[in-house]
């Protein structure tokens, strides 16, 4: 089961493509967090949709957004793609342990060895205030996430 809208936000920490560690509890007090988990780095679906949110990044920042990318690909994938998607937000590995994080907010398809597309926009109280997973092969409108990022700006 996913977690859900109201509350607090399974803390945690992984590498970024740089093999950095970013912890979510970092944020707090700071800046809200869009967290999007996506199957794998490289496949059709997840290439439009995180395209999307770096052609949109902008209106994220502004409104004071931090967005987080995760999947379990290995960090050394994740660079690759973000060097030639030229991503400027961090792409998180959920590799090792394998989909642990993913599995903390109930997205992991252990079947599939994968994240399904969850989405997640935490508060800078780090509370979930808008969640939403979809399953493989369905896309997501990323509508709903700009008026929760809205909703909470305001």
């Amino acid at each position: 089961m996913a977690v859900e809208v109201g509350s607090k936000a399974p803390d945690f920490t992984l590498n970024d493509y740089n093999r950095q560690p970013v912890t979510l509890s970092s944020f707090q007090g700071e800046q809200a967090v869009l967290l999007v988990f996506y199957p794998f780095a490289f496949s059709g679906i997840c290439t439009g949709e995180l395209c999307q949110v770096r052609d949109e990044f902008g209106e994220y920042e502004s409104q004071g957004v931090q967005v987080l990318g995760v999947s379990v690909d290995t960090p050394f994938s994740l660079k690759a793609w973000a060097e030639q998607q030229n991503y400027q937000f961090p792409l998180l590995s959920d590799f090792w342990p394998h989909g642990e994080v993913a599995k903390l907010y109930g997205v992991f398809n252990a079947d599939a060895g994968l994240a399904v597309r969850g989405t997640f926009l935490i508060d800078k109280d780090g509370v979930v205030r808008f969640a939403e997973v979809n399953q493989p092969g369905q896309a997501r409108d990323q509508e709903a996430w700009k008026k929760a990022v809205a909703k909470l700006a305001a």
